[in-house]
């Protein structure tokens, strides 16, 4: 059996062929993503590089996923910020989508037009445990009414209100589908229905507003958006298969042009002892994206939020060269910086800086405390200070001749540190960016794909 997999991404369009035969990946090739023409474009583009690299390619099933045209774009809205809006920008983020905005209680006339102004493709609408607070869920579905827009609308708040949030919202003539609740009880996530629909909405609504119904008229698979695809690859390479083990913990950070995200397959519970918990649970298998934090369409926010001084710290390069070199990146977003350059530097700090920032947002953290019994721990969000595995995914990190240097951002800066950040990770790197692919290809031989994994996933010592 031949596979071959395309994640059409914002910037390019990535091809992976695969013979389950001799277990190997044949090849990979990229061509840029022609989402102002037709998406097909860029494929046949990716396709001509990749035969000319490797000869004809006859498949037998083509895997595709997508976050062209801005990838799923959603808002999520809960109640309240450390629980059910919390709760909420969880199962959005493990569903695939890149949540712009996350807002709690009940919405002001600023934040409609906030949200009128994303123009979101979803929005997840949360609220109340199931038999409590109904209000603010009944009031921001009136409000969604209100707003101008082609948004379908995720149901997933308190039971007891969903007969009248179905109501408001067929009134106001807006597309929504119901599902359990993501916090049905006081400190209990429950995001696996309100994924689900997430994806179904995706597969039916979202595939045609992308420009991706030819795409799926050749796919052997119902599109999924590429960061599902890449959560799939990490939580099968983290857990195996029932035949195959996978490799334990993990931690991977996918920095790209316009987002950061972060994946983390652990448990994530309390390494030290006389420890106390505060806040909702986390799941096993998490995802958070930073919208702030690329290394191109975002890279304003990121220089902002990290200054050119700490930049210039960071790398030991000029303020001025630094300043010159992000200019050019504005205007040129697929500007590439010549191997073992200063400009190079410049992206490998940045990039560091980026999956530093990225990591203490997706990590938990430590406060102490004391009490007549002595000192006390609170936890806030996962510990993954034991994770030993940390995987970079993106050009960046790719391209680096020293990459570790980037993945290191990560890494505890020691005692006293308020993160629970890794604390001894070694660094590994998805050279050919298979993470996406692996993920597609598990939907069809789960141990083909953990297989090329384990195979392709470099150490850098």
């Amino acid at each position: 059996m031949k596979y071959l997999t395309a994640d059409f991404g914002s910037t390019y369009t990535k091809l992976t062929a695969i013979d389950s035969v001799h277990l190997e990946i044949v090849g990979t090739a990229s061509a840029f993503t022609t989402v102002a023409t037709d998406l097909m474009d860029g494929f046949w583009d990716a396709m001509q590089q990749l035969e000319s690299n490797i000869g004809a390619f006859p498949y037998d099933q083509l895997l595709c996923c997508s976050s062209a045209a801005g990838g799923l774009k959603m808002v999520a809205l809960g109640l309240v910020p450390e629980l059910t809006a919390k709760a909420a920008r969880t199962a959005a983020a493990s569903a695939g989508a890149k949540v712009v905005r996350t807002f709690s209680f009940e919405l002001s006339k600023a934040e409609q037009a906030q949200i009128e102004a994303i123009n979101p493709d979803l929005i997840l609408l949360c609220g109340g445990t199931d038999g409590g607070n109904k209000e603010v869920i009944l009031t921001n579905a009136r409000k969604l009414g209100e707003i101008e827009g082609d948004f379908s609308i995720v149901v997933a708040g308190n039971k007891s209100a969903a007969d009248e949030v179905s109501a408001i919202l067929s009134g106001a003539g807006k597309e929504f589908v119901i599902t359990e609740n993501v916090m049905p009880e006081f400190n209990r996530l429950n995001i696996e229905p309100a994924r689900q629909k997430i994806k179904k909405l995706f597969i039916e609504r979202i595939i045609h507003a992308k420009g991706l119904s030819t795409v799926q008229s050749i796919a052997s698979n119902e599109i999924i958006p590429t960061p599902l695809a890449v959560m799939n690859g990490c939580e099968l390479l983290s857990k195996g298969t029932g035949t195959t083990a996978g490799i334990g913990d993990l931690i991977a950070v996918d920095i790209g042009g316009a987002t950061t995200d972060v994946y983390s397959m652990s448990a994530g519970t309390p390494t030290l002892s006389s420890v106390q918990v505060k806040g909702l649970p986390e799941p096993y298998a998490k995802r958070s994206v930073e919208g702030d934090l690329g290394m191109r369409y975002s890279l304003s926010s990121l220089v902002e939020t990290a200054t050119i001084e700490q930049v210039s710290k960071e790398v030991d390069v000029s303020a001025d060269l630094i300043k010159a070199w992000v200019d050019a990146c504005r205007h040129t977003p697929n500007l590439l910086a010549a191997s073992d350059s200063k400009e190079q530097k410049i992206e490998e700090g940045l990039a560091r800086i980026a999956a530093r920032m990225a990591m203490e947002r997706h990590c938990g953290s430590w406060e102490s405390a004391y009490t007549p019994f002595g000192q006390v721990f609170v936890l806030t969000g996962k510990d993954l200070s034991e994770v030993s595995n940390v995987i970079g995914i993106g050009g960046v990190v790719v391209n680096s001749s020293n990459p570790a240097f980037i993945l290191e951002g990560v890494k505890s800066e020691g005692e006293g540190s308020i993160w629970a950040k890794p604390k001894t990770p070694r660094y590994l790197v998805d050279r050919r960016y298979i993470f996406a692919s692996m993920g597609l290809l598990s939907q069809v031989n789960k141990e083909l794909a953990l297989t090329l994994l384990k195979k392709e996933i470099i150490r850098q010592e």
